[in-house]
């Protein structure tokens, strides 16, 4: 079972990777987005609020696909 300190851990992890990809990249603005959706969640989560399941999922699902992408890119 997740804790809500594993899923600010894995939502740091991802804003992290999220700004290292190359404002060259096509996936760049992409990825400004959604690493702006998960900092609202890490905010949120360290505030005491879990963020929303579905929510969460979707944008974790959303930053794996563009860090796979721009990874097949580089």
């Amino acid at each position: 079972m997740s804790t809500p300190r594993s899923h600010l851990r894995l939502l740091r992890m991802l804003t992290e990777r999220l700004e290292r990809i190359s404002a060259d990249s096509i996936w760049a603005h992409r990825a400004s987005g959604v690493r702006g959706s998960l900092l609202r969640m890490l905010e949120e989560g360290e505030q005491g609020h879990l963020p929303d399941p579905k929510n969460l999922s979707l944008a974790v699902t959303t930053a794996l696909h563009i860090l796979t992408q721009a990874a097949k890119r580089e």
